[in-house]
């Protein structure tokens, strides 16, 4: 019996609409259709840009899926159709959106996910800012909540990621040209979105997450697949990173910085809450919150663990010591719980107790080390 193949993923990812991915993905999808292969489109979001339609001329375009929603209908990817038809390779526009409630997923990279487990090999595209991990970077550079979010573990299942790139002054000529958007929601993105500073910023964290996408795959082949490398592929230098999880609406926050430095570091992340009686002892509000960040963390492919303990900053220090924690990440609390069991006695007890790991304290908009 031939064994089992999974399909390939190509990301083409850039930091702003009109950059090209959707243009240059086309392009290879047309390479590819030339050479022999047998190619489709499930998924193809054109925008009205008349040079990314013609792009798609000659390549089968396999018909959306329409799903009723609250009295309207909408149009989503038919992975099942595509399952059926069977390419080799389908073209899959906008990665990172959310289908419609009542769709068979909830996010379009999980349809993805099935034709991948198919051994359809899929090109793709996506924007930086919505990479989960950079979303609290993303608010502070735009002032945007970015809501439709991919988890860093799908682009780093990633075969291939490649970097899409113009320079935002040549990004904002396109875009009062008409290229990117038709004029009046061309002017609503320059008074928004599309200042120059902050297409800049968002350049630079596109480039250096293609450098680092780079360097964790050459550490990888490097080593043979071994996981236990330290940060960049040198050995020796092995991390481990502890998250304490609270109630606090900051600590989704501390849960995504801390899962960026462990990809960064190759870390292995734990992120645990601590309560005297178990989760079933706390109000059921501040279960629920506790429950939804844990949840996110497990998403995120975190490990979770739930300590009972009456001293939360021994308990937590002491799991931290017998699994090995070099780095343990704090909130900064709220001004009003800043002397609360969550508050400063609590970050100066950790501190105090931990004197040979690093505690990290996150804010909303820096980080301090001690």
């Amino acid at each position: 019996m031939p064994e089992h193949r999974t399909g390939k993923l190509k990301i083409f990812m850039g930091y702003a609409a009109g950059v090209g991915k959707t243009y240059m993905m086309l392009e290879e999808a047309q390479d590819l259709r030339l050479q022999g292969v047998d190619v489709v489109i499930g998924y193809f979001e054109p925008h009205g840009r008349k040079d990314t339609i013609a792009r798609a001329e000659g390549l089968e375009l396999i018909p959306r899926k329409k799903v009723e929603y609250r009295g309207s209908v909408f149009e989503e990817m038919d992975s099942e159709a595509i399952l059926a038809r069977k390419p080799a390779v389908c073209v899959v526009d906008e990665f990172p959106h959310t289908n419609v409630p009542g769709s068979a997923r909830l996010k379009r990279w999980e349809d993805v996910q099935l034709l991948l487990d198919s051994g359809i090999d899929v090109l793709t595209t996506m924007n930086i800012q919505h990479l989960e991990s950079l979303n609290d970077q993303v608010w502070q550079i735009t002032g945007i909540r970015v809501r439709e979010t991919i988890p860093d573990w799908v682009m780093q299942r990633a075969d291939q990621v490649v970097m899409v790139d113009v320079t935002p002054r040549a990004l904002l000529n396109r875009l009062e040209r008409g290229v990117v958007y038709g004029r009046e929601k061309a002017e609503r993105a320059l008074q928004n979105f599309f200042r120059e500073s902050t297409l800049v910023a968002l350049r630079e964290m596109a480039l250096r997450q293609t450098a680092h996408e780079v360097e964790h795959r050459s550490a990888v082949d490097a080593s043979d697949g071994w996981a236990g490398h330290g940060a960049f592929g040198h050995p020796g230098a092995h991390h481990k990173i502890l998250i304490l999880v609270t109630a606090d609406p900051k600590t989704a926050m501390l849960i995504r910085r801390a899962k960026r430095v462990g990809d960064f570091l190759d870390a292995e992340v734990f992120a645990v809450t601590v309560h005297p009686g178990g989760l079933r002892a706390l109000p059921e509000p501040e279960r629920e919150s506790v429950e939804r960040h844990l949840n996110f963390a497990r998403n995120l492919h975190i490990e979770t663990r739930v300590l009972e303990g009456e001293d939360v900053a021994s308990t937590l220090v002491d799991f931290a010591r017998r699994n090995q924690i070099t780095q343990i990440f704090l909130a900064r609390p709220r001004e009003r719980d800043w002397r609360s069991l969550f508050g400063r006695d609590l970050i100066q007890r950790v501190v105090g107790l931990a004197k040979d790991m690093q505690v990290v304290i996150v804010s909303e908009r820096e980080m301090v080390e001690y």
